[in-house]
């Protein structure tokens, strides 16, 4: 999927109606909503009440689409995952396959070097 670039996103006021554009814990991706809060000066974030019920908080303007946004998300062509990671990094990106044990906790990738140091805490405390 085409990413639009953090300067053309405008900002959200309370009342607008959204989209779910990114990976959101409990919101399948296209899921309509409204925004119920704005909060934040430099870093502004979004409380959005999504129409399955779900309402969400400290959810950033990258995670959401005003509808006319979505509509032309999906006109564009879409580009392969791999065309995407490359278009990032190049290529360089470690999916969390190749990082190996990894785990997710509430939606974030936590690396293995921090799981492998709480166990080494653990352990020193004998916990």
């Amino acid at each position: 999927m085409a990413k639009v670039a953090k300067a053309a996103l405008t900002e959200l006021d309370k009342g607008d109606k959204v989209v779910a554009a990114g990976e959101l814990r409990g919101v399948p991706l296209g899921t309509e909503g409204k925004v119920v809060l704005v909060l934040g000066l430099s870093w502004v974030r979004y409380w959005v009440r999504f129409d399955n019920g779900v309402a969400m908080g400290s959810i950033g303007r990258a995670k959401l689409a005003t509808p006319d946004e979505w509509e032309r998300r999906h006109d564009e062509p879409e580009e392969t995952e791999a065309e995407a990671d490359e278009a990032v990094d190049g290529g360089a990106v470690e999916t969390s396959a190749a990082v190996g044990e990894g785990k997710t906790v509430n939606g974030v990738l936590v690396p293995p070097h921090l799981i492998d140091r709480a166990q080494k805490a653990r352990e020193r405390l004998g916990k």
